[in-house]
């Protein structure tokens, strides 16, 4: 119960995330199935852009997850959508806003790069005996918004102004992605991992545009949603079938 409470309290404190998590946290048990697991998962998430002079920034990520159960119980396949997915980077130089007052208010300021994307991992995982789990695969995602934030401290105040880049960025971005973890408990249990995301597309638009790509770390919880509640409703049918009854909690 804890643990539930804690994933509904952080996706209220996202309020980006979009209106399907909230049906997940409602319908969660319908979604599950003794082949199917579904739950949320979140977390941090460390991104960069390669070939850029920049610093790493630090976000936080929300989505929702599938596992499919495959023919051997020990490879599952993994998607979902990661519904709250901010890439880029900080501390980017300044460039030219083509303002001549606004270039003199950030000379020698700095830029926080901000991409949104709805992101959708197709992964393999493989489990081990002792529950730990490898898995990798491709990430494919939309973007939703992108922006440039430009920061400067002119004359003693703390300035800052937002540039739209999105129509710069390519709408789709894919790349390879690989991972690890640890299931703490054999069933219903919470999912601890770390999984690395590897661009392949570039993410500027344009011939003479930089060879740019995303780069990611996650590391996330994931908590299955109504899997408990799914598994009883399956056992109830299966007693009614055969005339028995279930032993009481």
């Amino acid at each position: 119960m804890k643990k539930s409470i804690f994933f509904i309290a952080l996706f209220f404190s996202f309020h980006a995330a979009e209106s399907q998590v909230i049906m997940s946290l409602i319908f969660g048990d319908k979604l599950n199935s003794p082949n199917i697991e579904f739950g949320l998962d979140g977390g941090i998430n460390f991104s960069s852009i390669s070939n850029l002079d920049s610093d790493y920034r630090r976000d936080f990520n929300l989505g929702f997850y599938f596992d499919f159960n495959l023919k051997n119980p020990a490879w599952t396949f993994n998607t979902g959508v990661i519904v709250k997915s901010t890439m880029g980077a900080k501390d980017i130089a300044v460039y030219s806003l083509n303002d001549e007052k606004l270039d003199a208010v950030f000379s020698g300021g700095s830029v926080k790069r901000n991409i949104n994307y709805f992101n959708v991992p197709l992964m393999i995982r493989y489990k081990f005996d002792n529950n730990i789990y490898i898995k990798a695969g491709t990430q494919l995602g939309l973007l939703s918004t992108a922006s440039d934030l430009f920061r400067q401290n002119y004359n003693g105040d703390d300035v800052e102004y937002k540039n739209n880049i999105r129509d710069k960025i390519h709408v789709v971005d894919a790349g390879l992605t690989i991972g690890a973890g640890y299931r703490i408990k054999t069933k219903y249990g919470m999912n601890i991992g770390l999984q690395y995301y590897h661009g392949l597309v570039p993410l500027l638009k344009g011939d003479d545009s930089p060879n740019q790509y995303n780069r990611s770390l996650y590391l996330t919880a994931g908590l299955p949603i109504g899997k408990a509640k799914a598994g009883k409703r399956a056992a109830e049918k299966k007693a009614l079938e055969e005339g028995t009854t279930l032993p009481k909690n």
